[in-house]
């Protein structure tokens, strides 16, 4: 039976390299660190700035190794569609952001697959409450307002 090491860490999308986390514990394993950085940021790129949870398994015996890539939260792609760093930090009093709906649902079909939500419309209605603390608007709306609508069913054409 194979001995497989698993390496999990939090990396900058397109950004890790052979420090802290992974070189000091991928180092001792005898895999090529610096073939496993590239693949990550190779992998890791359509997420740029972003915090990318990376798992990397390398099986001890003949040295292979594959790198499985996540997906990054829910708050790190919205603030990516509203093109920002970080959110307001006071919940519901400051807006820092707006997005449009097409961007809700491009996170909401992003997540689905890590997500509870049943269809892709429980899905954004996730998404549209990480907003509000993140002090987002979408379509000018605060998001309990668009929650709303999503459940008297006026988005229901764009959530299919």
């Amino acid at each position: 039976m194979a001995d497989i090491q698993t390496v999990s860490a939090l990396v900058t999308g397109g950004q890790a390299n052979a420090g802290p986390p992974l070189g000091p514990t991928l180092g001792p394993l005898g895999v090529n660190i610096l073939q496993i950085v590239t693949a990550i940021n190779d992998k890791t790129k359509d997420f740029e700035g972003m915090k990318v949870p990376v798992t990397v398994s390398v099986d001890k015996g003949t040295k292979q190794w594959t790198v499985e890539v996540g997906i990054p939260s829910a708050a790190a792609l919205i603030l990516k569609e509203a093109g920002l760093q970080k959110g307001s930090g006071t919940s519901g009093a400051t807006w820092v952001g707006t997005i449009n709906m097409d961007s809700i649902v491009k996170v909401a079909k992003l997540k689905i697959d890590s997500s509870y939500a049943q269809d892709i419309k429980a899905a954004a209605k996730e998404i549209v409450g990480t907003c509000l603390p993140l002090g987002i608007k979408i379509d000018g709306k605060n998001p309990k307002e668009i929650t709303a609508e999503i459940n008297a069913g006026k988005w229901d054409e764009k959530l299919k």
